[in-house]
């Protein structure tokens, strides 16, 4: 199969008539000097029918790796329910956010909401009407006005909200329009069911709390039991009234509650006109809540000031890229959008959930739901792993544009497993079981292969050595299917079958067929951290174990084919994590070659990747597919790789709400895109290697960070500058040459030292096919 695909052949988007937002001039002045971030869109992936059809983002206000994301809030989120709908016209306040992705439970959330007159604490009554034209949308700011009067549209009574953060700190701006009627903010702690507590002191003109939920309690084997979101507002004028709400029900006057349902709130003056309010969050105590306030935005801090450092923070990663030569086909198409957008939503996760405890960094705090305490530490501690998402390209991309990062998030995870035992699967506060694998075997694998060593690579190795080792707890006995709850970790569930027949049995364990897959490639990342371990006494041992793939290669029907215990075919219709046989019988992203001879060469796999796109089997809105489009250049056909991952993008990502097909999942999603517009993509994550593909610009500058060429030890590297040059790539597909610092090039791959140490990277772009990297790799 080779699509045919340039500027002619783009059509229009069919679904969706609007664009894109972009800031307007404004007389606070907010959006000047924005520089690239006039690209960026955060409601990009804010729209879709269904939880799988929608991005699962937020047009949230926070730092690069922020603790906490503010959101405007639309909907009740939970799991499966983001905080923010963009088809929303009512907004029910602004909440500081911990839900790292749709599937995700929500944590100690708070939700600040601001109204007229009679206080309305239910979620269903305090909703209030906005038009989507008056919703601006940034990085650094968040802007939208509120018809303050639910029951008329025409009554004039409006709130101007203005929303930007710090990693701890929330800053609201309410401006409000006049009114014979008093404005206040309530502030909703907990919901439903879940025991909370308020304080009130109009003295220090405050309201503090904590919220207790966790809405994934349920899944793996901890259960934080001390687990808590404080949170502490401080306004900017004296209030009027003050009390609590428990429901539907306000005790005025009162200052201090505690029970479920629970909230409090502030009146102020009629006439007022404007109000500001900061809000410290924090998960180790309410003086850490009002310390991170003190510390991050403290009392006199302009909020024009607070959006100029957000801004700053934001600029001093996305404004390194510098694109030309752009196929500008629509402002729903633009690429740019999509492309610095992509960089904001990768660069969000793992966040970092350590809180400052002086000026100027130092010693940092903060809260472990493993061992249900608070920890101090001269480190940052990153949380939210959606390591079976992240690990085919997110961490790859982190190893370019936050080098300064990676070895702190290496060194999150071992501390993960110094407490519990286990490195993480899909952590959030704690281990939630979610998704299948040991991929964290190929974090750390990709790290090394890219040089990071600042952090212990022997206690690595021990946690990497027990995954592939030592099935869980009653491996046995429990199917640990997706989302069992109140499971051990499970790690390789099947482990048992796995190493002794080379196979998880299918009618033992869920999920059997893609689980053997992974597990073959987790035992190649084993053994590339055994080899930089030192413990070569392993390495040989699991790169044969790396080839397990070839026990559910089903000859007969040339796919991939879950197997029973007793060595039977269990079908091809079972045994798969949200994929299929079509995708998981490519799913051998370290052995391309040797997938290849299970076909009887590379020109039957390529017969059957034909069959597989051209059967329209392919899903970019999920992982698995993510790397399969790269399979032809590796194998020698580079030409339908070119061409296919720019239909892929074209069909799957665009400018608008609905601009993602599938879930970001932590930056994966997003990953994707900005590797395939460079022009290369990390097949095999556990390796140095990228797949060339086919770069979407003709030209981008990128100013790389210190350290990024030395495992992010800046002392040691400078900053550098790559330029990658593709004259005519928006509508020429096709590569004729690539150089390297003026060298040939004629393999369709490169690896990272290449990438991050050359000084220019050039195309030779071509309307036709060319026989440019036929040999593969």
């Amino acid at each position: 199969m080779l699509f045919f695909f340039t500027s002619c052949a783009f059509a229009a988007l069919s679904f969706l008539d609007f664009a894109a937002s972009h800031p307007s001039p404004s007389s606070s002045g907010y959006y000047s000097n924005a520089g690239v971030l006039q690209y960026v869109n955060p409601r990009i992936g804010t729209f879709g029918y269904s939880p799988n059809g929608n991005g699962g983002m937020i047009p949230s206000v926070s730092p690069p790796f922020g603790m906490t994301r503010w959101t405007p809030q639309t909907r009740e989120n939970y799991i499966s329910q983001c905080p923010y709908h963009d088809a929303d016209t009512y907004m029910h306040g602004f909440q500081a956010t911990h839900q790292p992705a749709i599937w995700m439970g929500e944590s100690g959330q708070v939700v600040l909401s601001p109204g007229f007159g009679g206080v309305r604490p239910l979620f269903e009554q305090r909703g209030m009407s906005f038009s989507k034209s008056s919703e601006t949308s940034t990085p650094y700011v968040y802007e939208v006005t509120l018809n303050a009067d639910s029951r008329s549209s025409s009554s004039g009574k409006s709130i101007q909200v203005a929303q930007t953060a710090t990693s701890h700190v929330g800053y609201l701006r309410l401006d409000y329009s006049k009114s014979s009627e008093a404005p206040y903010v309530f502030i909703q702690a907990t919901r439903q069911n879940w025991t909370g507590q308020v304080n009130v002191d109009p003295e220090k003109r405050e309201i503090s709390g904590y919220n207790p939920q966790r809405q994934d309690y349920k899944l793996g084997p901890l259960h934080a039991p001390n687990f808590k979101g404080y949170f502490v507002s401080r306004f900017s004028e004296p209030f009027e009234g003050y009390g609590i709400a428990k429901g539907g029900d306000l005790s005025h006057g009162v200052k201090s509650g505690e029970g479920t349902h629970l909230g409090a709130y502030a009146t102020f003056k009629s006439g007022m006109k404007r109000v500001e309010v900061r809000t410290g969050v924090s998960f180790v105590s309410i003086d850490q809540a009002r310390k991170n306030l003190d510390l991050e935005i403290a009392d006199g801090t302009s909020f024009e000031t607070t959006v100029d450092q957000l801004k700053s923070d934001w600029l001093s990663i996305l404004g390194r890229i510098t694109i030309e030569g752009v196929n500008q086909t629509s402002a729903a198409h633009d690429q740019r959008t999509i492309f610095y957008t992509g960089l904001f939503h990768a660069l969000q996760y793992p966040n970092d959930y350590s809180e400052p405890t002086s000026n100027g960094g130092g010693i940092r705090t903060f809260y472990s739901g493993y061992t249900d305490s608070v920890h101090t530490a001269q480190d940052t501690y990153h949380q939210s792993w959606s390591i079976w998402d992240t690990y085919r390209a997110t961490h790859s991309l982190l190893t370019i544009f936050a080098p300064a990062r990676v070895n702190g998030m290496l060194r999150s995870l071992i501390r993960i497993y110094e407490w519990s035992g286990r490195l993480p699967m899909w952590a959030n506060i704690v281990e939630t079981n979610i998704m299948i694998g040991t991929h964290v075997d190929a974090v750390f694998a990709n790290a090394l292969k890219r040089g990071f060593r600042d952090f212990d690579i022997a206690k690595a190795w021990e946690g990497v050595h027990k995954n592939a080792y030592i099935p869980p707890e009653h491996d046995t006995e429990l199917l640990y299917y997706d989302r069992e709850p109140y499971t051990p970790d499970e790690v390789r569930a099947g482990l048992t079958t796995y190493m002794s027949k080379g196979w998880v049995a299918n009618d033992r364990w869920a999920e059997s067929g893609s689980r053997t897959l992974d597990y073959a490639f987790d035992d190649y990342a084993a053994a590339v951290v055994a080899q930089h371990a030192g413990q070569n006494d392993f390495v040989d041992e699991l790169f044969a174990r790396s080839k397990n793939y070839k026990h559910v290669w089903n000859s007969n029907t040339t796919f991939m084919e879950a197997r029973n215990e007793n060595g039977t075919w269990a079908g091809t219709a079972q045994g798969w994590t949200e994929g299929d046989d079509w995708v998981y019988t490519f799913a051998v992203m370290h052995d391309v070659n040797g997938l290849a001879e299970l076909f009887g060469g590379r020109d039957k796999l390529k017969a059957k990747l034909d069959e597989h796109f051209n059967g329209g089997h392919n899903d970019q809105t999920n992982e698995p597919s993510h790397h399969v489009p790269y399979l032809y250049a590796a194998i020698g056909y580079p030409a339908n790789t070119q061409n296919l991952t720019r239909l892929i993008a074209w069909e799957n990502y665009n400018a608008t709400s609905a601009g993602l097909s599938g879930n970001e999942d932590l930056g994966q999603m997003s990953a994707w895109y900005v590797f395939s517009a460079l022009g290369f993509y990390p097949v095999n994550p556990a390796s140095d290697e990228y797949i060339v593909g086919s770069p979407f610009f003709e030209k981008v500058t990128i100013r790389l960070p210190a350290g990024v060429a030395n495992g992010g030890n800046a002392q040691k590297d400078g900053e550098r500058t790559l330029v990658i040059s593709a004259p005519g790539a928006p509508t020429k597909p096709f590569v004729k040459s690539l150089k390297v610092n003026g060298k040939d090039i004629t393999s369709p791959m490169l690896r990272h030292a290449q990438i991050v140490g050359a000084s220019s990277i050039e195309f030779e772009m071509s309307e036709t096919p060319q026989i440019w990297g036929s040999d593969g790799v």
